[in-house]
Formats: C-alpha cells, structure tokens, sequence
C-alpha cells in the first residue's frame, strides 16, 4: 500500500482497533466484533498468539477492512509480518533498519516515539505516520495540542490509553488518528466473551467520530 493511499485510510476511519489475541479464536472474534461495529482498520499485535494466522484468516475474512500488524520489534517480525498480509505496520519504538525495511518492502509504518525530538527523529527516518505512545502517560489530549504548534506537519497517531470517550478530543487536538486497545477490548469482556458489547462499543467510537473535520 503506498504511503499517500494509507495516510488516506487513517483520515478516513480515524480509528484502528488494536488486538492483543490471546488466542487464534478469540483473535478472531474480537476483530469481527470490531468490524461489526464499523471500525475498518484493525492492528494485530505480534505478540498475539498465532499472529500470522490470524492476520491471514483476517485478510479473508474481513475483506473490507485493512488488516496490519504491532508491536513489531525487528526486521525479522516485519519480514514476517509481510508474508502473512500485513497491510500496514505499527511499532512502539523507533528503529531505523525497520523502519528502511519496510520502506523496501513498500508498508506503510508508524514508529513509536513519545518526546518532541523522538517525533521528530522517527519522521525524519521516513515513518509514514509517527505513533505517540503511550499518550495517557503524558498528558492525553493536551500533550498533543502542545505538539502540534513545531510539529504540524507530522501526523501523529496516539495509543496508550485511548478509549471511545476521549479519542474525539485527541482529534480535536490535530491526531491524524487514535489506536485503542483495552479501550475497545476491555479484559473482562473479551473473557466472557460477550462479542456485542465490543460490536456496540465499535459503534460507539465510529459514530462519535463521524462528525468530527477530517
């Protein structure tokens, strides 16, 4: 996917739903829960269980949703994650082989980076789009207001404590987009199981954010 093709994507939808599996089927359930609600760019985290299958069988599954891969660490998962499908990549630090690689390889990437200066250095080793993780720790929606005065002109897509009722106002402070994690998969509910709680908070976030300016 190219790189203009994808910043695209994250104005559209504005919101990426985050998947921990902790196994394959629940993987699965969680993803089409989230779908269900509207949401249409899904990350699976690499430290899942069975990542690659379940991007795969997500690939086919879920054909009008983008499907990419987290918490990638080294060229290695990157490399892997590729070869299963991956369509986009995010990862909590900053690594320049792998952010290269992935350029090669032509996937959208979104490093990690949290001060002013990792901003910066991620976005200037040719990031796509640079996560700000974890934004909770730091100030949430003000932290990225203070940003956007020197830094504008780097999309910036915070995770780390997003959830469906303050993702809005990471917007309103200038994200390009929000990741949410437990937000949207809260532990409890992916335990018992209960698909459309997470389908109705999907709706929720989806409906929440459509009225907000691109």
């Amino acid at each position: 996917m190219e790189r203009e093709a994808f910043l695209a994507l994250l104005r559209q939808h504005r919101a990426i739903a985050v998947i921990r599996a902790p196994d394959l089927s629940r993987g699965l359930a969680m993803a089409e829960a989230a779908a269900a609600g509207g949401v249409r760019l899904i990350e699976i985290t690499w430290n899942s269980r069975h990542p690659g299958d379940l991007l795969s069988k997500l690939r086919h599954r879920l054909p009008h949703c983008t499907i990419g891969v987290g918490t990638v660490l080294s060229k290695r998962d990157l490399r892997d994650a590729a070869a299963a499908g991956a369509q986009f990549c995010l990862c909590p630090h900053t690594d320049r082989s792998v952010v290269g690689l992935a350029q090669r390889v032509g996937m959208p990437i979104v490093p990690g980076a949290l001060t002013p200066s990792e901003v910066v250095a991620a976005w200037q080793a040719g990031a796509t789009a640079v996560k700000v993780f974890p934004v909770s720790a730091v100030g949430g929606a003000s932290y990225i207001r203070s940003l956007q005065g020197p830094l504008a002109h780097i999309p910036l897509v915070p995770t780390g404590g997003v959830t469906v009722e303050n993702a809005g106002d990471l917007l309103k402070a200038g994200a390009i987009a929000v990741g949410l994690s437990t937000g949207l998969f809260p532990p409890a509910v992916v335990e018992q199981q209960a698909w459309t709680t997470i389908t109705a908070l999907a709706q929720q976030l989806v409906n929440s954010l459509a009225n907000l300016n691109p």
